[in-house]
């Protein structure tokens, strides 16, 4: 049986792997450092231990390469990584990685071999025991099947990938069923099917009320209210945000604060009111930048300035 923990993990890091947003962290302070030359970042990708550390490390070269105006090397690179999944592994690992690629290549043009890699995911999904985890990689696969601008833009398959999603959220204990269901109602969301979501907000409704942790209360509802917000619902969506935020702004731990904080900003943003989503989102960063372990304080701190950086320039 899953735990909240891990399966929401397993969540934030599928999430950020199909973010599609190619351009690498720039951060830190003092001395700029040169680091290595794309060529040596590929050596280092060849020398990974498995296929799975392989397949990152070429893609986090494609994504260097694509910032770089360098489209159709970084399309060669991330089909080494997509090569290299092709591969008898541990699905939990695998399967991700070929959704990551998948997006990767989508955006990049590639479209024929980012549905290649997406099918090759959901097929791979079958050996993913824990549930929640098996739920939240085919809502990944669907949004980007489904993403008009930067996936496949293929409604079709979009839609079986996302209907798979939702048949395994139903068999999930009740005691997790709210993220499996979050999961696939977001999925119809970033895949531009939000009008076919309303029996999956039904059932994330009900399984939100059972929730006694407020940040997963937070996120379940921030996902039903995001679904409401694109579908012309926003008095509902409202009312949704209003308990969503008082959730999140609940958490005590900084990081699952932060986190709640950037769904509820999120939903809002969908919803109209740019002004209360910054709000949020300013209230988020101050949370991530409390998040006391170094990997962790950056992941979400790239989340939430990077969702601040997107939301300034639609305001501009």
């Amino acid at each position: 049986m899953p735990s909240t923990a891990s399966s929401r993990w397993f969540r934030l890091a599928s999430a950020a792997a199909v973010a599609l947003l190619l351009v690498p962290h720039a951060g830190g302070c003092g001395k700029k450092k040169t680091g290595l030359t794309i060529k040596q970042r590929l050596e280092k990708a060849e020398k990974e231990a498995t296929p799975d550390r392989q397949a990152a490390a070429f893609l986090r070269v494609a994504k260097l390469q694509a910032a770089q105006n360098q489209r159709d090397a970084a399309k060669e690179t991330a089909i080494k990584a997509f090569e290299r999944l092709k591969v008898d592994g541990d699905a939990s690992l695998i399967a991700p990685r070929l959704v990551e690629c998948g997006a990767t290549l989508a955006e990049l043009g590639d479209r024929k071999a980012a549905r290649e890699s997406l099918a090759l995911a959901i097929e791979r999904a079958g050996g993913i025991e824990d549930p929640v985890r098996k739920t939240q990689l085919l809502a990944d696969a669907g949004a980007v099947y489904g993403d008009q601008a930067k996936g496949t833009g293929d409604s079709q398959a979009a839609r079986a990938a996302l209907k798979q999603a939702g048949e395994v959220a139903d068999g999930v204990d009740e005691r997790f069923r709210a993220d499996a269901l979050a999961a696939v109602a977001l999925g119809y969301t970033r895949s531009g099917l939000a009008d076919a979501a309303s029996d999956v907000v039904a059932k994330l409704l009900e399984a939100a009320q059972t929730l006694k942790e407020p940040r997963a209360k937070a996120e379940a509802l921030a996902a039903a209210a995001n679904v409401q917000a694109r579908t012309g619902k926003n008095a509902e969506a409202t009312k949704l945000l209003a308990d969503a935020e008082a959730a999140a702004k609940s958490v005590d731990r900084s990081e699952s604060r932060a986190y709640a904080l950037l769904a509820v900003a999120m939903a809002t943003s969908a919803n109209g009111d740019a002004k209360k989503a910054m709000a949020l989102l300013k209230e988020a960063d101050k949370a991530a930048d409390k998040v006391p372990e170094p990997a962790s304080q950056k992941k979400i701190v790239d989340k939430v300035r990077g969702a601040i950086g997107d939301l300034s320039k639609k305001k501009s």
